[in-house]
């Protein structure tokens, strides 16, 4: 599985090369940058500072700058992952010279002309939408006019009510369970770190939590979802100090390597045996 950025860096080819599909002044710099408002992850909101497109421009061209970059990752990749995927309903601009993200405003996004364009040049490939953050109807909306499955994190399914949609119980089958993201502290850096959650977990899956990262990868791989996906930070029972990424934090992210010798064969039959049990392999694979 690839991953698609919804937005490119200001000093890409991308920006280069088609100036006019972005939102920039007459000096070629952007008017207003990316970013998301205040959510779980940070009080100020995530200031990416990526240009913004022009989606009107992208739509005179039939939306081909798009068209292209998806055909080119599915040429590396088997499934792409379309990253902020309620950035194409409505994105949060801000403007280019805030201090942090919590100036921005709702600004409306392509919706499902886009997707329209694509299925008709590119026909039904493998896409998954990564629809989390600040969802409102009209996000899902457009994920479920768009046919693409969306996403179920375990890590924000507890300590809320019984109809929250990660919880297993409500899953779907058209969805991608993850135990966490690279976005996620580790599963054993999340429970540390949430005693809020404990008791809500403790009860709904019956367990003492000694050993919670395999009792969620376990449950991640029963769900219905048609696909589970584990960090191998979690498969190796790993703390914070193995998180992936830190959301809104600039420094420091995307250092963690597997450490040689680490993805030893007991763990490998581990997953393989989750794998059979819950019919996510064939006895033959």
């Amino acid at each position: 599985m690839g991953d698609a950025p919804i937005f490119v860096a200001y000093d890409s080819t991308d920006v280069w090369a088609s100036p006019h599909l972005f939102l920039l002044d007459e000096q070629g710099r952007p008017t207003g940058v990316a970013g998301v408002p205040p959510d779980y992850f940070s009080e100020t909101g995530q200031l990416w500072g990526n240009p913004l497109y022009d989606w009107q421009a992208c739509a005179r061209e039939g939306f081909r700058w798009w068209i292209e970059r998806l055909r080119r990752t599915w040429e590396l990749c088997d499934i792409a992952r379309l990253d902020h995927f309620r950035g194409f309903s409505a994105y949060w601009a801000v403007p280019a010279d805030a201090e942090d993200a919590r100036a921005g405003q709702w600004q409306p996004g392509p919706g499902m002309a886009l997707f329209t364009a694509i299925r008709r040049a590119l026909g039904d490939r493998p896409l998954i939408a990564e629809d989390l953050g600040d969802i409102d109807e009209a996000a899902r909306g457009l994920r479920r006019d768009s046919g693409l499955p969306g996403m179920l994190v375990l890590q924000f399914a507890f300590g809320g009510p019984s109809e929250h949609p990660f919880l297993p119980h409500n899953h779907t089958p058209h969805a991608v369970a993850y135990t966490g993201t690279h976005d996620n502290d580790t599963l054993w850096g999340w429970w540390r770190s949430s005693p809020e959650v404990h008791d809500h977990v403790r009860r709904y899956l019956g367990i003492d939590g000694h050993d919670l990262a395999w009792d969620l990868i376990r449950v991640a791989f029963a769900s219905v979802a048609h696909t589970a996906i584990v960090p191998m930070q979690d498969v190796l029972g790993l703390g914070s100090e193995a998180r992936m990424n830190a959301p809104g934090v600039a420094e420091g992210n995307w250092r963690w390597r597997l450490p040689e010798g680490a993805a030893d064969p007991a763990l490998a039959q581990r997953l393989a045996d989750l794998a059979l049990l819950y019919g996510r392999a064939s006895p033959e694979a």
